[in-house]
């Protein structure tokens, strides 16, 4: 039976798309949900149009409410019947409480080389230090912010004269191809790191 994958998106989905599109044939999961905490996220329309339910919880309506945000959210997961989450520019920080429910059922993509610049702004800060080489990861989700298992990487040089922009559109392409191989492994029950 195949696997149940909710993605979690905060802005326009991009990944979320690629993650839906790569779910079919012989892939052992199916999206049952995209999930937004901003109900003005562009993903949300691009998931109706590819055929896969949406829901909003909106943080904002939560104030300092951390706790009672992800209890919705579980709430919504849950009444979906999410196995697998997802994160895809889900822009919220989850507490201990919500990754210890969810915990070795949930994936983050990250645009760096992990355990390398953590947390924002992670192309500006491989141009600032240096770096001949930046990319992205996949993990999977712990309490630790971008500190879980690395289950994938995929690598880009970084070129004289690169901006954040410039450095930031090459590790997207990377993304579209890592991720949605990372999550076909991953509903196989494969947890060893596979990099493109």
């Amino acid at each position: 039976m195949s696997k149940r994958v909710a993605i979690l998106i905060s802005g326009g989905g991009s990944n979320m798309v690629r993650l839906v599109e790569s779910m079919v044939g012989d892939h052992p999961a199916r999206p049952c949900l995209v999930l937004a905490n901003d109900p003005g996220a562009g993903g949300l329309a691009k998931a109706s149009a590819l055929g896969v339910p949406t829901a909003v919880v909106d943080h904002r309506l939560f104030g300092p409410d951390r706790a009672g945000f992800e209890a919705e959210l579980t709430r919504v997961l849950v009444a979906h019947g999410a196995d697998i989450l997802c994160l895809a520019g889900f822009m919220r920080v989850l507490t201990e409480g919500f990754v210890t429910r969810w915990q070795g059922r949930m994936l983050n993509i990250h645009p760096s080389l992990l355990p390398k610049y953590r947390g924002l702004h992670t192309h500006a800060r491989a141009i600032a230090a240096g770096e001949a080489e930046a990319g992205c990861t996949v993990h999977e989700v712990t309490a630790e912010l971008d500190g879980g298992p690395v289950l994938g990487q995929a690598r880009v040089p970084v070129l004289p004269g690169d901006t954040p922009e410039t450095l930031a559109a090459r590790v997207l392409d990377q993304e579209y191809r890592l991720y949605p191989m990372i999550l076909r492994r991953f509903a196989h029950g494969q947890r060893g790191r596979a990099d493109l």
